[in-house]
Formats: structure tokens, C-alpha cells, sequence
């Protein structure tokens, strides 16, 4: 990972409650911050700046109690006078303006043109600064669809503003780890400004394409819990913390309490974690194929990304029809209970041709039953 790494940005309360059907109520807005200060991630999103979001205040004097400095609070908006201006009623620490750079948006959605687009750009900043917001983030709308060089003519008055970071969106989900790559490190070049990027997962590649950012020099990724978002959502946090953690060294995430978070916007948004889900799914360590088995048992490491223990897990071995012989003799043995191979090998067999055998294989005192006979 870049020496440039700075934060992830979580952005549950804000992306993540544009999810259909997803209202949270204050007090669930209230844990969620709790638990998300807790796993140690560096900047906390809480919600849109308008007058029509009057909880946002209290949002805030909540937070700054609970984070106590270690996260920086946040609000997203847009160029708008009115939204400027409630947002500094809120003194976040970090205001994310937001205004589109790609030809689409700009002509279709704001009927606009791009000589307005750097007008409004450099008038939003102006007045973001008078209020005296401490750090203006400025996120590019669909910057992924963008004409390349309007997108860096965009990062440049920024950087001439005072905007202190970048916040590419890829908007539609489009992008690969190979273009965002080439994106980050244009406008890294560009601009000379901090990076940061909000990735979705229509093909299912946001958290693949927030971590290319950050090896590509960006300094911020944008996640939320469960990948909560439009459409189908955004980078998961579980997901970009585990692996920050487990894979680059990144210690001072506390991935233990992962669990808890998920669960706790799992009930609150009515959505399910799949069994499969990665890092917390309840089955990703429950393994009943043969050759995995026999591995799992001389050394988990050879088919364990990370101990479960890690993230509060536990290792299920079940044996079934896809149990190998060597997997039985390695493991009944561990149980205090060992066979020859002439044995395990009609074990095996017998495994294999049994009818009504559970979804989640045998346990371990109905192998015992079974391996005496």
C-alpha cells in the first residue's frame, strides 16, 4: 500500500441510506456511529446537507462525543447556496462538495454547460471557505464517463480554489482496476491533490477498484457497511477493512468488531447476510470437500485466507458425500478414534452413497457412531 494512504471514508449514513427502502432511525444512526468509531475507520460520513435533514444536527453532537477526535465528521454536498450554508451550521470537520464532470450529466440531468460547471465550481468553494470549513473535499460526479482532459481542467481549479482533496466517483459502477488506476494517478499528476474514490458495484467490482486506487496513490476510499448504496451499492466495508488489515498491515482496525456492525445494519436495513458473505458470512470457514479437508487438518493456512478467530469465527470441518478417505483418517484421529486406510476407505464409500445426509454434513459424535460399526 502507498506511504499516501490516509483513511477510509465510511459513508453508510449518507450512500448507504439512498438504499431503497432504507430509513434508519436516530437511535439506529446513533449505534452505527458507536460501531463504526469503534472499528477505527478515520472518517465518518453522516448524511446530505439540507434543511429537509434537520437530524443532522444532533447527528453531529452525538458523533463529536462519541469519536472523541479519532474520526473526522463529514457532510456531503452539493454546490448550493442554501446547502453550503446549513452544512456550516453543522461545522463538519470535512465538507464534500459534489458537482457532475461528465458531458451526460452535465447536459442531460443539469442542462447545463461545462463553462457553468467551473463557474459554480469555483463560486461553491469561495463560499465554502468564507464560512471557515476546515477542509473542503470536491467529489467529481460520474468522473469515470468524464472527458479526460475537462476532467483535469476540473481537478486544476479545484487544486486553485483551496480544495484540499479530490473524490472521484465512478458512478455507474464501470470501471475496472486497470482504468481507475489510470484515472488516480492522471489526476495524482495532474492536480497534485490528495485522492479519494467512491466505487460501485454494478459489476461487482467496488471493493477490487477502491483497493487499485489506493495502490495506484489515492488516499481515501469511500465504503459503507454491507455495501449499502444505489443500485447494487457500493465498496464494502467489512470487506476493504479486513483486507487493509489482514493484508497490508494495517493493525490499528479492529476487524473483531466487524461482526457486530454487520449485523446491527443488517437488522436495521432488512437485508440478509448471505452464509458465503466475505469476512462475515457465518459459512466461509465451513469446509467438506476431501482434498481441502486433509489440508485444513495438517495446516489450516493452506486453504485459510486468515484465522477465523480473527474476525470472531470458527472453523467447521463437516464430512459428507464429498469426504475423502484421507480427510477421515487425519481427523478421526485428532478425535481420539483412529483407522487404517482400509477403513477409511469404506468409510468413504459409505459417506458417499448415504440418503437424508444433513446440508451441513455430519458431526463429529455422528462420524464417531458411524467409524465404529
Amino acid at each position: 500500500m502507498t506511504p499516501n494512504f490516509h483513511g477510509i471514508i465510511d459513508s453508510t449514513l449518507r450512500e448507504g441510506e439512498q438504499t431503497p427502502g432504507v430509513n434508519f432511525s436516530q437511535e439506529l444512526r446513533y449505534e452505527i456511529i458507536t460501531q463504526i468509531s469503534q472499528v477505527g475507520v478515520e472518517e465518518i460520513e453522516l448524511g446530505v446537507a439540507s434543511e429537509k435533514n434537520s437530524h443532522l444536527q444532533d447527528l453531529f453532537t452525538f458523533a463529536r462525543k462519541t469519536s472523541k477526535g479519532r474520526q473526522r465528521l463529514g457532510l456531503w454536498c452539493r454546490c448550493h447556496d442554501g446547502d453550503i450554508a446549513f452544512a456550516a451550521s453543522c461545522r463538519p470537520d470535512v465538507l464534500s462538495l459534489s458537482i457532475p464532470a461528465s458531458d451526460l450529466h452535465i447536459s442531460q440531468r443539469l442542462q447545463k454547460d461545462r463553462a457553468w460547471i467551473l463557474r459554480t465550481l469555483r463560486q461553491a468553494v469561495a463560499q465554502a471557505r468564507t464560512f471557515g470549513i476546515p477542509f473542503i473535499s470536491l467529489g467529481l460526479e460520474d468522473a469515470t464517463r468524464a472527458d479526460p482532459e475537462f476532467l483535469c481542467l476540473l481537478a486544476k481549479t479545484a487544486a486553485e480554489c483551496g480544495v484540499q482533496r479530490l473524490r472521484l466517483a465512478d458512478t455507474v459502477g464501470i470501471g475496472s482496476p486497470a482504468t481507475i488506476t489510470k484515472m488516480v494517478q492522471m489526476l495524482l499528476q495532474e492536480s497534485g491533490l490528495p485522492c479519494g474514490i467512491h466505487t460501485h458495484n454494478d459489476f461487482g467490482m467496488a471493493t477490487a477498484n477502491a483497493i487499485a486506487a489506493l495502490e495506484a496513490g489515492a488516499s481515501w476510499i469511500d465504503a459503507t457497511v454491507l455495501g449499502l448504496g444505489e443500485r447494487a451499492g457500493n465498496c464494502r466495508l467489512e470487506e476493504a477493512v479486513a483486507f487493509l488489515c489482514l493484508q497490508r498491515g494495517m493493525e490499528h482496525y479492529q476487524i473483531s468488531r466487524l461482526p457486530a456492525l454487520c449485523q446491527t445494519v443488517s437488522k436495521a436495513a432488512d437485508i440478509a447476510i448471505a452464509r458465503n458473505h466475505p469476512v462475515i458470512g457465518e459459512a466461509i470457514f465451513t469446509c467438506e470437500t476431501g482434498l481441502h479437508l486433509q489440508g485444513l487438518t495438517v495446516n489450516p493456512n493452506t486453504y485459510e485466507p486468515y484465522s477465523p478467530e480473527k474476525v470472531g469465527a470458527s472453523r467447521k470441518m463437516r464430512f459428507g458425500h464429498k469426504s475423502g478417505k484421507r480427510a477421515l483418517c487425519n481427523h478421526l484421529h485428532a478425535l481420539g478414534h483412529p483407522i487404517d486406510d482400509s477403513k477409511a476407505e469404506a468409510l468413504s464409500i459409505e459417506l458417499r452413497s448415504l440418503t437424508g445426509l444433513p446440508v451441513q454434513g455430519l458431526s463429529d459424535s455422528e462420524l464417531l457412531r458411524l467409524a465404529a460399526r
